[in-house]
């Protein structure tokens, strides 16, 4: 299965928090599984932490990737498809990023990692 961290289970998981489900670690930590971190998730971090939104211990510029690597999650840049696919979606969710993430996750064949229901009213398969 190929999965797509939400932003707030990518820094769960690096932080090994148990805000993370018994299912979510479970379906990050299969070998069997593809995870990403999409590079609209990479935005939404530095946007929040240089807004004083999302508190850190370093500079999202370094500790993303370096965390990224270390947890063997694979980067998902933003392609042009998926970019227009946001356009298409139903207006039922305003995020900008969680609108790009489904866009991808449609796009991509993918299964979004979130405890955030509004994914729920959009074709993309959703766990937590």
């Amino acid at each position: 299965m190929k999965i797509l961290l939400d932003s707030c289970t990518f820094l769960w998981v690096i932080w090994d928090s148990p805000r993370l489900t018994r299912r979510a670690r479970q379906l990050y930590q299969d070998p069997g599984n593809q995870v990403f971190l999409s590079a609209v998730s990479c935005w939404e971090m530095s946007l929040k932490y240089r807004l004083g939104k999302l508190h850190l211990a370093e500079d999202p510029a370094v500790l993303v990737p370096e965390q990224r690597v270390r947890h063997g999650i694979a980067p998902l840049p933003l392609a042009e498809d998926a970019a227009l696919q946001e356009a298409r979606l139903p207006a039922h969710h305003r995020d900008p990023f969680d609108r790009m993430l489904i866009a991808q996750a449609i796009i991509g064949g993918m299964t979004i990692l979130s405890p955030d229901r509004a994914f729920d009213v959009y074709p993309v398969k959703r766990y937590w």
